[in-house]
């Protein structure tokens, strides 16, 4: 039994000690060009605001006649998913072609101005991006170091529980890896062993996030050995905590209700209720803001404004309004274009790579033919996945700079009480009727206090951005209506809605009433209808437990089932900017036959070396 045992684990051992040194020779042993070959930063140039020059980067419409000749890979889609693959490849030498069914270019990292106020759609903080990071070395590579980030406040966020004018309790998350921790501490002083073991699992769960890639890149054959030797949860504390629930680890931590939800505040940033979402999942969160929050200068507008010019420097372009119908499949099933709308007509565009950046659902459902979508492996993914939770968000302009208001750049995560959870169930499970005036969370940020250039561009002017959840199916009747011509009963539900927030808001902020000159709501039609989520959702597929399963984050890769097809963005990796942008690094390094993780790193590490022989 011992020798059985012996031959069983033996070469499994040497494949967990050899899967590190596999990843670091993969660079070498690809033939491809290396994206990061050379430090492509500049100096950066001063903010662009002339509107007329940055339409020419971020709302360049399609026409066949500016389509490139002889592409290299077409990509679908330009959220930062779809842009940063695109300027991986091009990094590399490939002429990209990338296509946005929106007239505006960036996804949910666009913006859009009414009445004189600038708002952005989905970047509201970014972690990851102090300087020295390994994340913000390889955004300033993807910019050539022309896009610049303001570190939000060190209490970045802030968790309302109750009443803020009357009984409510308001706790501070302060950045630091040590910091964050301690200053819980100060204020839950009875609860320091609970906020120990927090700290300890969080930490050791993050230190397993690298098999999100690894699961992803490594050949199946060795991916489906790992996961069948069940040693990756007995080796990994991210494969062992994926399984248990962020409200029963949490819950287990501590009685305290206070405690408990300032602990789970933040799983509204992946959109899956604490009972539902995986512990490893809701560390990446803790972790990635560990070391504070960011912010664009410039507003969230500059990332696509400038990661656009970098695919553009190596022949390709992106185009918006340039709604793909189908992916084109050669007479052997392999993806070989696009076929885009243009009017009343179509036009085909062909290239060797396809990849798209529209979401699985988008891609598999709506984007293939019919024989291609029912390919067992295609069905098998769609199988293991469901849309995530849908959002509600408000829109506000303010008459007055953030001295006169009050406003702040912390964050704000606003719930009537200490339940999270039970808040979200019950919410979620009213009828639309009833959903209005029991809404249990909302997030409350002001773009325009964030953004040190703010005041130059829009002087006298402020801006909030209130979100909560919201289900598809409370404004599903009107999904076939033409967007603003939905008629009546649909502006009265948003109103109900609107109404219901800013009441919430005007507690937190009081010198905002009266000073409204703009107010706006998107609903989960709204967000079908400008970033193409197919029920509304923000974070593309749910983020629960099924998901971060180890088989479930194997099975979902860059390349498909359909031979030059591939997969990039949140659905790929994980949701939002920094989610995203992992799926991007996977699906241009699994098109490359490159560890990019890799190559960044090396090319940071040829730098600081340099740098410090040339201070020696």
């Amino acid at each position: 039994m011992w020798l059985q045992a012996l031959l069983f684990l033996g070469p499994l051992l040497l494949l967990v000690v050899l899967l590190p040194l596999l990843l670091l020779l993969l660079p070498l042993l690809s033939g491809s060009r290396n994206p990061f070959a050379t430090d492509t930063r500049r100096p950066p140039a001063p903010l662009v605001t002339d509107k007329a020059v940055r339409r020419t980067v971020v709302k360049t419409v399609f026409s066949a006649e500016k389509v490139p000749e002889r592409l290299d890979a077409i990509v679908v889609g330009s959220g930062i998913g779809g842009l940063a693959a695109a300027a991986l490849l091009a990094k590399a030498g490939w002429r990209v072609l990338v296509l946005e069914q929106h007239g505006k270019l960036g996804g949910c990292c666009h913006t859009f101005t009414e009445k004189g106020f600038e708002f952005d759609t989905g970047i509201h903080y970014v972690g990851q991006m102090e300087e020295g990071s390994l994340m913000r070395f390889l955004v300033d590579q993807l910019t050539d170091g022309q896009l610049e980030w303001a570190p939000l406040p060190a209490t970045y966020d802030a968790v309302v529980l109750g009443d803020p004018q009357g009984a409510g309790k308001t706790f501070h998350i302060h950045s630091g890896k040590r910091e964050y921790f301690q200053r819980l501490k100060e204020q839950f002083p009875e609860e320091a062993a609970a906020i120990d073991e927090f700290q300890r699992l969080v930490k050791s769960a993050g230190r397993g996030v690298v098999l999100l890639g690894i699961l992803k890149m490594l050949p199946r054959f060795l991916v489906r050995l790992l996961i069948h030797s069940r040693l990756l949860p007995r080796l990994c504390s991210f494969s062992r905590l994926a399984s248990h629930s962020v409200k029963e680890v949490v819950d287990g931590l501590t009685p305290n209700p206070e405690l408990r939800a300032v602990l789970s505040y933040i799983f509204p940033t992946y959109g899956v209720l604490p009972s539902k979402a995986s512990f490893s999942m809701h560390s990446i969160l803790v972790n990635h803001f560990l070391q504070g929050a960011w912010y664009p200068k410039g507003g969230a507008g500059e990332i696509a404004f400038h990661t656009i010019p970098v695919i553009r420097k190596a022949g390709g372009n992106v185009f918006g309004k340039a709604p793909v119908q189908r992916i084109l499949l050669d007479a052997q099933g392999r993806a070989c274009g696009v076929s885009v709308k243009k009017g009343q007509d179509s036009v085909d565009i062909f290239a060797p790579v396809i990849i798209s950046d529209a979401g699985i659902f988008n891609t598999y459902e709506r984007l293939l033919p019919a024989a291609a979508r029912a390919l067992p492996e295609i069905q098998s993914q769609l199988r293991m996945v469901s849309p995530g939770e849908a959002g509600f968000t408000v829109f506000v302009g303010l008459n007055g700079s953030r001295e006169e208001l009050g406003l702040e750049p912390t964050n704000y995560f606003m719930f009537p009480g200490s339940d999270l959870d039970g808040m979200m169930k019950r919410y979620l499970a009213l009828s639309r009727e009833e959903a209005a005036n029991n809404i249990p969370l909302l997030f409350v940020t002001s773009p325009s206090t964030k953004d040190p250039t703010w005041q130059m561009r829009h002087p006298g002017k402020s801006t909030l951005a209130i979100v909560t959840f919201a289900r598809y199916e409370w404004f599903e009747e009107w999904k076939d209506k033409q967007v603003h011509k939905r008629g009546d009963d649909y502006e009265d539900l948003k109103k109900t809605f609107v109404d219901a927030i800013m009441q919430t808001v005007f507690k937190l902020y009081p010198r905002i009433e009266g000073r409204i000159e703009y107010l706006s709501s998107g609903t989960p039609l709204t967000n079908q209808h400008y970033i193409a989520s197919p029920h509304g959702e923000f974070y593309g597929i749910d983020h629960g437990i099924p998901r971060l399963q180890m088989e479930a984050i194997a099975t979902m890769r860059a390349e498909t089932a359909v031979p030059s097809l591939y997969l990039t963005g949140q659905d790929l990796c994980l949701g939002g900017f920094m989610g995203a942008l992992q799926g991007a690094l996977i699906c241009a390094s699994t098109i490359l036959k490159r560890n990019l993780y890799m190559d960044v790193a090396w090319l940071k590490m040829r730098l600081q070396a340099t740098n410090s022989k040339k201070a020696d």
